[in-house]
């Protein structure tokens, strides 16, 4: 079969290769790959973040957000799965048996290992996972879309974090595919309102696709004056940061209304300064956004996309054959892709 591997540890080093699929041992499936799209993990493994570097052993198919179809369930696996299921996976493999998972926090997991970093992932023709980490979907659900629901979910998880959305004014700053999720989940949720934040263009007019009241570019409008206008000057009751940037942290914790909610996703890249005397004075409520919750996230992303409530195709902004899989890679490095998915050849 073809998949996309790193094969080197440097910038770059990935290829497309034949090798042969795993078979699937004592719990675990094997899944004929439908979609699979590539995400902000995929490019720091690209450009071999040395976080990645401890922990990969190379050569390895790449990729987590899939969606496929089950092809083998081996014995040991848990009733509800069977062949022909059309299934997205959970991208953290949680060991079950730690404090966290015992008390709920399977997202949290001492132990979590990760389709396309610990073992092989999705980036081919067929893979081989733990049957405890898929999700199955409903039958009509595209694998073009399903492949998505991974990263949507953590859209879903920082909209209905804290006090949710409801009602509120939330602005989303940085709108990479995660961040427009998170403006069409908060429109479908009910915000109030939904101020988008990036300075790509392509991600801008997106953003507005995907339901932002407003989508502002930093270097031409003030952030901070434009949510204050749309506000009456109380500031966002919700701030979601996905850039992962020390400008960014600062910009959301600026917009925020007094007692607001700051939902952190984007992690920065280093240590940053905060000053805990203004963060006293503002009083915000932080909540670290990590991955979903399993699988309550699940459900209700699934709900949402089921019932029509959210489109994610326009995030979907290339179908790539897996044949051309490291294009895909250039595209998002160009700056002119918002997701490509890749599909098997055939």
């Amino acid at each position: 079969m073809l998949s996309l591997q790193k094969i080197a540890p440097e910038a770059g080093g990935i290829a497309v290769r034949e090798t042969e699929p795993r078979e699937p041992g004592s719990g675990e499936i094997l899944i004929r790959v439908g979609a699979a799209g590539i995400c902000g993990t995929d490019m720091q493994i690209y450009n071999w973040a040395p976080r990645m570097a401890r922990r990969m052993v190379l050569p390895r198919v790449l990729g987590h957000e899939v969606s496929g179809t089950v092809e083998a369930v081996e014995p040991g696996v848990e009733v509800g799965l069977a062949v022909g299921d059309r299934v997205s996976l959970e991208s953290h493999i949680f060991c079950g048996r730690c404090r966290a998972c015992r008390l709920g926090r399977a997202h949290l997991c001492e132990k979590t290992r990760y389709p396309g970093i610990d073992i092989d992932g999705a980036f081919a023709e067929y893979l081989t996972v733990p049957a405890s980490i898929a999700w199955v979907n409903p039958p009509g659900l595209p694998h073009e879309t399903a492949a998505m629901l991974e990263p949507f979910g953590i859209a879903v998880h920082a909209c209905l974090a804290g006090v949710g959305v409801s009602g509120l004014s939330v602005l989303v700053n940085g709108c990479g595919p995660i961040g427009l999720m998170a403006v069409a989940a908060a429109r479908a949720l009910g915000a109030g309102r939904v101020i988008a934040c990036d300075i790509n263009p392509v991600r801008l007019r997106a953003a507005e696709t995907m339901g932002a009241d407003r989508a502002v570019d930093p270097g031409n409008e003030d952030l901070a004056s434009v949510v204050g206008d749309m506000t009456g000057g109380a500031g966002a009751d919700v701030g979601v940061e996905l850039s992962g940037t020390e400008a960014g942290f600062n910009a959301v914790f600026a917009c925020l209304a007094k007692g607001g909610d700051f939902r952190l996703v984007g992690a920065p890249a280093a240590a940053i300064p905060v000053d805990f005397t203004y963060w006293l004075l503002k009083c915000p409520v932080l909540h670290n956004i990590h991955g979903r919750l399993i699988w309550q996230t699940w459900q209700r992303a699934t709900e949402l996309l089921a019932a029509g409530a959210v489109d994610l195709a326009p995030v979907r902004s290339h179908v790539l054959p897996l044949s051309e899989a490291t294009r895909g890679f250039q595209l998002i490095r160009d700056g002119e892709a918002l997701k490509p998915v890749l599909v098997p050849d055939s």
